[in-house]
């Protein structure tokens, strides 16, 4: 087995300078919930854009949230954010058209975490985009459906981050989301950390392991 070469968010950087830009790139980054995806994916975007090569945007794995009345009636609705409540062949679509060459504008959904909802047509990926970064959970997880991804991405990530740093930010956000101390205790535990252990047992598709070992 090939070791998968540990880096800082520092090497991130020079790493995407190798990636080639004459089509559409796409970036992978995934982790456990509370691993700071979305941050990172934020910052790197922004760091992408300063470098004349590349015109950066970010695609979401969380707007192909399946809807909570579809969850419900699946008994799926106290799982939600497991990996069977996405609709996954929706993102390999997404993530399909975005690939094409000649590339074209494409529209995608965005979760909106105030609402709990995926609203639809809610973002462009602009045809001008040559560098596109994709952060979810479960994007590289080496089990059907979520497998299935693995050809359109150019370089995959995943962040390794330490389970007390994630169960303090996940209290963070639950408690900054209003829930109460029991709703909080079975979202971490009965959810957000099983699926955290999901996603780094099951995730081999990997390039680099990105380590964060501080908040």
């Amino acid at each position: 087995m090939i070791a998968i070469k540990e880096i800082n968010q520092n090497q991130l950087l020079p790493i995407l300078s190798t990636v080639p830009t004459k089509q559409r790139a796409i970036v992978a980054i995934a982790g456990a919930p509370g691993s700071g995806k979305t941050t990172l994916v934020d910052w790197l975007v922004n760091e992408a854009n300063k470098l004349p090569q590349f015109n950066a945007q970010a695609l979401h794995m969380d707007g192909f949230h399946i809807d909570n009345n579809l969850l419900a009636r699946m008994d799926l609705l106290p799982r939600k954010g497991s990996p069977q409540t996405f609709d996954v062949m929706g993102l390999e679509n997404t993530l399909q058209r975005i690939q094409s060459v000649p590339a074209d504008d494409v529209v995608v959904p965005v979760f909106d975490r105030d609402l709990e909802i995926a609203r639809a047509g809610a973002s462009l990926i602009s045809k001008d985009i040559n560098l596109l970064f994709v952060e979810g959970n479960y994007i590289l997880c080496s089990v059907q459906p979520w497998d299935r991804l693995h050809q359109f991405f150019d370089l995959r990530i995943l962040i390794k981050v330490p389970k007390v740093i994630l169960e303090e930010r996940l209290q963070r956000r639950w408690k900054y989301y209003g829930l109460e101390e029991a709703s909080i205790d079975l979202k971490i535990y009965q959810n957000d950390l099983p699926n955290g252990d999901f996603v780094m047992e099951h995730s081999h598709a990997v390039d680099y392991h990105l380590i964060q070992t501080q908040e």
